[in-house]
């Protein structure tokens, strides 16, 4: 204060007057609800200071005599210095009213000074991404609208982003991008939820259906490869023309046409025809087609046509072929050491039971060969028949049906294929 006028001094009074400015310049930085709150607290303390001022002058007005003329200024103002007493409550509300100006005045700038970095910080980010974009790199288009969303800009914020580029549109575009991505995802994953026990269920059935029909596909691929073991030129090398020759001691059928070359199973017994069929072929005995090899009567040899391609049976195809002789083919067996050759007559397709078709008189050795028909079933029978015609049968035994079941005293079914997977799980539940 000014010690001769008791008023502010000049110094005091310009650094009213910055400071006066400062609070103007902070106050424009303040949001408007605390403008409004900072403006009437000053005023309220201006007005306070002022009744207190006013109060106190009124006071010493009252204590002190009246001023003389000569104590007068020339304006008739007294020139005697008022000395105004603060007392200590006001001074503490000086205080924090000056201590809670400034702690706003710093909390608000540093606060939109961090916003505006943040601001300016996804905006250079954006801008970066557009960049990668113009030359055709991959780059997470979702991260700038995402971050500039998500990082809680303010609009102080919002105003740097759109006076760098205009990217609320840009924020848009790439929401919606989203959006519709998101929607595709999810309706592919919807999609792919519905569709994997769908396909599970076909995988699953295709892989039983393979299971069970697998040898309609490879039964009639199997006829036209060589089922045999041994070349089809050593087969082929055979020669009718000799009468009777030597062979080794092992039973066979060989049948050049179809390259088969494979053992024949004697003395089974009809129980057990099925499983020597799984060894090669089988000799199929029954009253009335009981013959051997170079007697008088009905020679029975039967095979598989097919199996399973997962069957371990090397025997499963070896008739696949059978329908493939014509009339004039030649059939060979090996038979206790001598080669007897027969010649193809006719063939037939018959009913599984009609075993009757086997059984019939005859005055030459004759051979039928007995496979299931069509290819991979068990539907037919496939009756192949030929006649001996080397070495002669002049004086041959006719064949004894000697311990053998009769045909009429129980019903019969031929042999057939292997049980597909349907029927072995049948079997199985039935106990057979």
């Amino acid at each position: 204060m000014d010690s001769k006028t008791g008023g502010l001094s000049s110094d005091e009074k310009q650094r009213q007057a910055a400071a006066e400015l400062a609070r103007r310049k902070v106050l424009m930085s303040y949001d408007e609800d605390e403008v409004k709150d900072a403006v009437k607290f000053i005023k309220k303390q201006d007005e306070e200071a002022k009744k207190s001022e006013k109060s106190h002058l009124e006071t010493k007005q009252d204590e002190k005599p009246a001023i003389s003329g000569q104590n007068k200024g020339a304006l008739g103002v007294s020139a005697t210095p008022v000395l105004r007493q603060v007392s200590s409550e006001e001074w503490k509300k000086y205080h924090s009213a000056w201590q809670d100006y400034y702690q706003k005045y710093y909390s608000q700038y540093y606060m939109n000074a961090a916003k505006e970095y943040v601001a300016k910080e996804q905006v250079k980010k954006i801008r970066e991404e557009e960049n990668l974009k113009g030359r055709g790199l991959s780059s997470d288009k979702t991260s700038g609208s995402r971050s500039v969303e998500e990082s809680g800009v303010g609009a102080s914020g919002a105003q740097v982003i759109a006076s760098a580029g205009g990217s609320a549109g840009h924020d848009k575009s790439f929401k919606e991008k989203i959006q519709e991505r998101a929607l595709e995802r999810a309706k592919a994953t919807t999609r792919r939820r519905w569709m994997m026990p769908i396909i599970a269920g076909v995988a699953v059935m295709l892989m039983i259906l393979f299971l069970q029909y697998n040898r309609l596909i490879f039964a009639p691929i199997a006829a036209y490869v060589s089922p045999g073991e041994q070349p089809s030129t050593e087969i082929s090398a055979v020669d009718p023309t000799v009468t009777l020759t030597k062979v080794s001691g092992e039973n066979k059928l060989i049948i050049p046409k179809l390259n088969i070359d494979v053992p024949i199973n004697f003395e089974v017994a009809l129980d057990d025809v099925m499983d020597a069929m799984n060894q090669g072929v089988a000799h199929y005995r029954i009253s009335g087609a009981s013959a051997y090899p170079g007697e008088i009567g009905n020679f029975v040899i039967t095979g598989h046509s097919a199996g399973d391609i997962y069957s371990a049976n090397q025997y499963k195809f070896i008739f696949s072929g059978l329908e493939r002789l014509e009339a004039g083919d030649l059939i060979y067996v090996h038979y206790n050491g001598v080669r007897y050759t027969y010649k193809m007559t006719g063939n037939e397709v018959i009913e599984p039971t009609d075993v009757q078709k086997l059984i019939y008189e005859t005055d030459k050795p004759v051979l039928t060969l007995i496979t299931c028909w069509p290819l991979g079933t068990s539907r037919y029978r496939l009756l192949v028949t030929a006649e001996q015609i080397s070495p002669s049968y002049n004086g041959a035994n006719v064949a004894s049906d000697e311990g053998l079941v009769k045909f009429e005293d129980e019903e019969q079914t031929m042999p057939k294929n292997e049980d597909t997977l349907f029927e072995k799980i049948w079997n199985w539940l039935m106990g057979r």
